[in-house]
């Protein structure tokens, strides 16, 4: 988890949005697309679009 926020700070992502934006989506993410939630592949859903 430390590596994450680290990983998170290193990019300039916000940490507390990441993190929730995370925890928000984790449950329904599809497995095979864990990697788009990784700090430096994340963007907010509303940035997705």
């Amino acid at each position: 988890m430390y590596s994450l926020i680290v990983t998170a700070k290193m990019n300039d992502i916000d940490l507390q949005a990441w993190l929730t934006d995370v925890l928000d989506r984790i449950a329904e993410h599809p497995a095979h697309r864990l990697d788009e939630l990784l700090p430096w592949n994340w963007r907010r859903v509303d940035q997705a679009a």
